[in-house]
């Protein structure tokens, strides 16, 4: 099974912008998955669904739309001159998780509210912008920009505000690897058969098909978007909300890409900062950034 996740940092049960969709192999249309229970998707839902999908035996490939880690190659580190700066993905994840460990849902807002803490130098946070922030990009931002160019994760202020879902994200990520049958965070750990997740990118699927994003209420452009992936498009493309076509474009992508080897192999071409970093699954590697 192929699942796509448009992802959503927001406090509070009701998160609009947290959206399921999912489809089989073969050339079946995604369909959206509604909430197991009320109207809504919570994060520890998404949690538990994807679990459950595996302690039922399937197979599950899924997408998730936040930044897996930080940068790290441009300065050695995550928080360059921090003592306690992470030397893994897993260990950012932990020391993530010990920090908001007493928000509910899988909230990260307590990392950056924080201004006590030596990270928050780092991070463009609402209410203080940190004196070390900058516009880092990790190597798969700077090979996905040839096509179209991810916010920055260590801003947490604006439209763009990537990081607070990535936080967020990070401690799914934490939760989903310390499982009793842990899931595989790609590349980070080598995919399984049972659930492994990669970071997704819904913006980029819609180009790399020629389609445009922007025009994610258009029903045939949704509709032309999916075609794209060798996919039969829903019976109806019109959608409610962007969040709703970024996971059906993202299931659809995924499971198109997943059958080509050049997706896979690149965070190892890219060298062993993809492997800190993370990889938006669909960026290919091309060894000429200056």
């Amino acid at each position: 099974m192929f699942v796509g996740i448009d992802w959503s940092g927001a406090r509070g049960p009701r998160l609009r912008g947290l959206q399921v969709a999912a489809c089989r192999p073969g050339k079946a249309a995604p369909a959206l998955v509604p909430p197991p229970v009320g109207g809504y998707w919570t994060r520890r839902a998404v949690h538990d669904w994807l679990l459950a999908l595996r302690a039922d035996g399937h197979r599950v490939l899924a997408g998730i739309d936040f930044a897996f880690a930080y940068p790290r190659h441009d300065r050695g580190a995550y928080f360059p001159g921090v003592a306690a700066s992470p030397a893994t993905a897993p260990a950012l994840w932990a020391l993530v998780e010990e920090l908001c460990a007493d928000a509910e849902d899988f909230y990260g807002g307590p990392f950056y509210r924080d201004r006590r803490r030596p990270f928050h130098a780092y991070l463009n946070a609402p209410g203080h912008r940190g004196h070390l922030f900058e516009s880092r990009r990790r190597l798969t931002e700077l090979q996905c920009r040839r096509i179209t160019a991810p916010s920055p994760v260590f801003n947490c202020v604006g439209p763009a505000s990537v990081g607070i879902g990535s936080l967020a994200g990070m401690r799914l990520l934490h939760a989903l690897t310390e499982a009793a049958n842990p899931a595989a965070a790609w590349p980070f750990a080598p995919p399984m058969a049972g659930l492994t997740v990669v970071e997704i990118f819904p913006r980029l699927y819609f180009k790399l098909v020629g389609a445009d994003p922007r025009a994610w209420a258009d029903p045939d452009n949704l509709a032309a978007a999916i075609t794209g992936w060798d996919s039969a498009p829903p019976a109806s493309a019109r959608v409610a909300s962007e969040d709703e076509a970024d996971a059906l474009i993202a299931a659809a992508a995924l499971r198109r890409l997943a059958d080509r080897p050049a997706v896979w192999s690149a965070p190892a071409a890219a060298g062993p900062a993809a492997g800190l970093e993370g990889w938006i699954f669909g960026v290919e590697w091309v060894n000429d950034l200056a």
